[in-house]
């Protein structure tokens, strides 16, 4: 009976556990054996396995985070690395992978099977949804909701103080969390990425919403937003991941300082970071992380291996792996000018 093996890479997300929990279920019923890989990557070069059924899988739809455990790992770092993976994977007795990942885990996928014909199929995991091929990325709903629900508890202190909060989402090189969460949040003002900042914009409005009557402001930013050339920078801290990301955070309070000097309105920051990663996954996402991994394990079955389940409209269809991490799928702004709608200066 041959053997597929599961994991999960990069920064967790809700519904990592459905999306095993499904693919276990096909596959057995596929006749495949299912074997769980510790930590990503990480598991294949150390050989640090568990295995996966039914009997430890059917419970876990709700739970957040992942049962496997997840790691940043890029075994394409080290020279030595990939041929220990390998040999690794044939020692396991593995004769397909299913990653569950963003753009770094199915990024090393992708080249796995086009440089080693290693049999893989990807499935795709970020809160950011900026994965292409896919409309949507389970987790990223979930991450929202935690953003809008933030947003909804904030806005009660700043009614009552008539502050200004400055709300920092996730989001390095896509801004669809906070655009969808300023919108859903109702927020005076949202900044994304994909639009570099003009503070003299943002000054204009909050003030012109308070001259209008509105007694408090939300500012929604993303964690990557850039500002106008030669007026200030993004915040960085910390060094390089193994992928060379630099851990981005600060750029919220850094806004906040902004608007506190130029309108004086007590302002403050809160950033939510890993909050958005955090707890059960809603229900479009324990939906969606179901269909995906059914449909990963299905591809398995059949032998359509470099490829990726993603979400079309409402149907679930297999994209090709090295297209699907080719380019970042950034913020549509078609759904950004309705957020500016908000927004603009007259």
């Amino acid at each position: 009976m041959p053997t597929v093996g599961l994991l999960t890479g990069g920064g967790d997300a809700p519904g990592l556990n459905a999306v095993i929990r499904a693919a276990v279920r096909r596959a057995e019923n596929g006749g495949w054996n299912c074997l769980g890989i510790i930590d990503g990557w990480k598991g294949l070069l150390d050989g640090q396995t568990m295995p996966l059924g039914r009997a430890n899988t059917n419970d876990i739809i709700a739970e957040g985070g992942t049962i496997l455990g997840t790691s940043r790992t890029n075994p394409y770092k080290k020279p030595d690395d990939v041929k220990k993976l390998l040999a690794t994977t044939k020692k396991l007795g593995l004769d397909a992978i299913i990653a569950i990942g963003g753009d770094d885990t199915l990024g090393v996928a992708d080249q796995l099977f086009r440089e080693h014909n290693l049999k893989v199929v990807g499935v795709p995991k970020t809160i950011d949804n900026d994965l292409s091929c896919t409309d949507y990325t389970f987790g990223f709903d979930t991450a929202v909701n935690a953003a809008m629900e933030a947003i909804d508890r904030l806005i009660t202190t700043a009614r009552s103080h008539r502050r200004c909060f400055v709300v920092e989402t996730m989001g390095r090189h896509a801004g669809w969390i906070a655009a969808y969460a300023g919108i859903a949040g109702g927020a005076d003002i949202t900044l994304v990425p994909e639009k570099p900042v003009d503070m003299e914009q943002v000054i204009a409005v909050l003030k012109r919403n308070r001259e209008e009557g509105r007694t408090y402001n939300i500012v929604v930013v993303s964690e990557g937003i850039t500002f106008e050339p030669g007026a200030f920078v993004t915040v960085k801290e910390g060094e390089l991941d193994e992928f060379g990301h630099v851990r981005l955070g600060g750029v919220g309070n850094r806004v906040a300082e902004l608007i506190e000097k130029h309108t004086g309105y007590e302002t403050r920051c809160v950033v939510l970071g890993h909050l958005q990663r955090g707890g059960p996954p809603s229900a479009f996402d324990r939906v969606l992380a179901t269909r995906l991994g059914y449909a990963a394990a299905e591809l398995v079955v059949t032998g359509q291996f470099g490829k990726m389940a993603a979400l079309r409209g409402n149907k679930i269809v297999a994209a090709d792996l090295r297209e699907a991490v080719g380019a970042t799928k950034t913020l549509d702004m078609e759904l950004f000018k309705v957020a500016e709608a908000f927004f603009a200066v007259d």
